[in-house]
């Protein structure tokens, strides 16, 4: 009781200003603790950008917690947390999903000077809510001992009788195929692009299905003689560590549409904060370094992706591929248009 009873009384005598100094420690020390983290919520696998976010921790002491998950899905769980959600950071694919967490109100804005600077206008959300670490194209693969160049030019082309029955693409329920529509109503006006798709709904060679590498396997086992995707799908079943993958991959070409007029349809994969983010700071400093040239650089030598930061080299396996002319359609009007274009895909009878 006597020992109780000094340390009681030793409280009470205790300097007021060292109450106040350990008040501080103990509410720096909570702010400090909770500043050495992020949580990163990635539609990206795990081995896609892990190696990123690892290099982030060494070289600023920040934790990142890691989840993945199916692109919309991530947008879901946020929405669905609420104001209680941990999540600091999306990272996802396409302008479309992009915008559609803006829509949804899930993001915040926030001013990065660096961000401005290095992310062309066109490659952002006009109030900075997201913004797009890597660009990729979506254009044409064929087989080169049943098609010429000759015979290739626009994606409008594909639209031709002449190409019934050769056809190969994905479901309109992707959103790659998705934001390819939106920039073609964007440039070609809503009627002429639902007269090209029930051309090219007439044109294909099968009922679609599969993703982008089904396709690239449809064009060398001669279920069809073309198909539209992704080149970073192709560039990653060449570098394939499965040499069967490989031998399949090297059987196709790559053809770069609509050089001479509007230039091959791109699309992005982007960042963004979240609107409840608790590490705002941290959040904002991740941004930052995934636009750096280190990081940009794995990128491309790992996704084959193309990449935002001007003067990073890309990776052999694409630079093989040839440089192109890309479209000017801003990512943020295609995110926009998504809704349109896939209205539009259903009334077309695009499955």
């Amino acid at each position: 009781m006597f020992r109780d009873s000094c340390k009681q009384q030793t409280l009470f005598f205790m300097p007021f200003g060292f109450f106040l100094s350990l008040i501080f420690l103990s509410v720096s020390s909570a702010q400090v603790s909770q500043a050495a983290e992020v949580n990163v919520y990635s539609a990206r696998k795990e081995a896609l950008i892990k190696p990123v976010l690892d290099d982030f921790t060494q070289q600023t002491g920040v934790k990142v917690n890691l989840i993945t998950g199916k692109a919309d899905a991530l947008i879901t769980r946020i929405q669905q947390e609420g104001v209680l959600s941990p999540a600091d950071i999306l990272i996802t694919t396409d302008a479309g999903r992009l915008v559609r967490a803006k829509s949804a109100g899930i993001t915040q804005a926030i001013d990065s000077a660096k961000a401005n600077a290095i992310v062309p206008q066109g490659f952002r959300d006009s109030e900075g809510h997201w913004y797009a670490l890597t660009y990729r194209a979506r254009t044409l693969v064929y087989a080169p001992d049943r098609v010429t160049t000759g015979a290739l030019s626009t994606l409008e082309q594909l639209a031709d009788p002449s190409w019934k029955g050769r056809i190969c693409i994905r479901s309109s329920s992707n959103i790659y195929n998705q934001s390819m529509i939106a920039a073609m109503i964007d440039q070609m006006g809503e009627q002429a692009t639902t007269e090209w798709v029930q051309g090219l709904v007439a044109n294909l060679a099968r009922r679609p299905k599969g993703g982008d590498r089904d396709q690239i396997k449809a064009v060398v086992s001669g279920q069809c003689d073309v198909a539209i995707v992704n080149t970073y799908y192709l560039a990653g079943m060449l570098n394939d560590p499965d040499p069967k993958n490989r031998a399949l991959a090297e059987q196709v070409e790559v053809f770069w549409l609509n050089q001479q007029d509007r230039g091959a349809h791109i699309n992005v994969s982007g960042i963004a904060v979240a609107r409840h983010a608790p590490n705002v700071g941290q959040a904002k400093a991740l941004i930052e370094f995934m636009l750096t040239p280190s990081s940009q650089a794995w990128y491309v030598q790992h996704n084959h992706e193309y990449p935002i930061l001007e003067g990073v080299g890309l990776s052999e396996t694409v630079k093989a591929m040839g440089s192109f002319k890309t479209e000017a359609v801003t990512m943020q009007t295609i995110g926009e248009l998504n809704a349109a274009a896939l209205k539009l895909m259903d009334r077309a009878g695009w499955q």
